[in-house]
């Protein structure tokens, strides 16, 4: 038997190691803990990579998304439209802000908000629509912009899971008004602890939000605004801007393995691969399939074989327990609760190795025909 871990980086950590240990010892040294020279390094460094002017560090991908609405003035009164089918932070970082979270369904393929679905959930008080890339899969960002300029309201991508990832071509950071990435480190672009980064083009997000994760100050003790305590560590910073460098030659990585995943378990009954859509790139920060019957069951027959499987997201946001009050129920969002009843996710990393990756498929064909 050979266990397969769900997410491994010793080999990422062993890449990395030399320059990391040299930016921290000078970190260490200095004092700079806080907003040091590292931190607006990596902020160039990233937004350039994202093909955007701007990069905001602060203490999560959270507070990315809702220091993010706060620089474009989103509060009470206001809508904002996003996919049921997420992670719950994506819709907290609205109801922070006092607005209403509105969900809409997802494409049954790609698992991404629905620009189909989407019209006919825009009302006067939409101020922002709030598109994921779920998983690291461009969502279908030319469309959402169109609808989202047709009525005048601004798209904030949500690429907590996308880093790297190319929608016809251009970079995922620089699509909509503003773009919000998480570096917890699961992530493509991960830290060894908590981070986000705000990315935008725009002068008044990039001054606005600069201020609202620092107090609202402009100097030491000048308080423009009523801010907050948001800011990305300067440790957390020379680890990124370490990684940085690595990024796409790990997505490739992940990329050629998600293909192979999807060669071994095509046509497989039962199973659901993922699907690619043209023009689009997938940095398969998650690999995740569809079990058609008995999907916990076989996490559990998984787990016995040396097999770590996880599940992102058993239950849709709008029938959480915590957005009751949302008035939504069961049926409302066919797709997303279909999806949340079958998803699966199997093991990835960028050093994962082809021999892994056909124990997990030979692993769940079997469970899947016996169960």
């Amino acid at each position: 038997m050979m266990n397969v871990p769900f997410v491994d980086f010793s080999q990422q950590h062993k890449i990395v190691k030399e320059e990391v240990d040299r930016g921290l010892k000078e970190v260490f040294e200095k004092g700079s803990f806080i907003l040091g020279p590292q931190v607006k390094s990596f902020e160039e460094n990233f937004a350039k990579y994202c093909e955007s002017k701007y990069g905001i560090g602060v203490n999560s991908g959270t507070d990315a998304l809702y220091l993010a609405l706060g620089a474009l003035h989103v509060g009470p009164g206001d809508e904002v439209i996003l996919p049921s089918f997420t992670f719950i932070a994506t819709a907290l970082c609205v109801s922070y802000t006092g607005a209403k979270p509105v969900f809409v369904d997802v494409e049954d393929e790609t698992y991404n908000m629905d620009s189909k679905k989407l019209e006919a959930a825009i009302t006067k008080k939409t101020k922002v629509i709030m598109p994921v890339h779920l998983y690291g899969q461009a969502g279908n960002i030319e469309e959402i912009c169109a609808i989202a300029k047709k009525h005048g309201i601004t798209v904030v991508e949500d690429a907590a899971q996308a880093h790297g990832a190319r929608y016809q071509g251009k970079r995922i950071g620089s699509l909509g008004k503003v773009s919000c990435f998480s570096f917890y480190p699961t992530k493509g672009l991960g830290g060894f602890g908590d981070g986000g980064m705000i990315v935008t083009s725009d002068d008044d997000v990039n001054t606005l939000a600069r201020m609202l994760r620092d107090y609202g100050r402009t100097g030491r003790y000048d308080h423009k605004i009523k801010g907050f305590n948001s800011r990305l560590d300067t440790v957390q910073a020379v680890v990124l801007d370490a990684k940085l460098k690595y990024l796409d030659e790990w997505n490739a990585m992940r990329n050629k393995m998600g293909v192979y995943y999807c060669e071994l378990l095509k046509n497989v009954d039962g199973v659901i691969a993922p699907k690619m859509k043209e023009g689009r790139t997938h940095t398969f920060q998650t690999f995740a399939v569809r079990i058609l019957k008995n999907r916990d069951q076989v996490v559990d027959k998984l787990k016995e074989k040396g097999v770590s499987a996880l599940i992102h997201y058993p239950i849709p946001i709008h029938l959480q327990e915590a957005y009751k009050d949302a008035g939504y129920k069961r049926g409302d969002l066919p797709v997303s609760e279909r999806i949340s009843d079958e998803i699966l996710s199997l093991p990835m990393f960028p050093h994962i190795t082809k021999e892994q990756v056909e124990y997990v498929c030979e692993s769940l064909k079997e469970v899947v025909k016996k169960i």
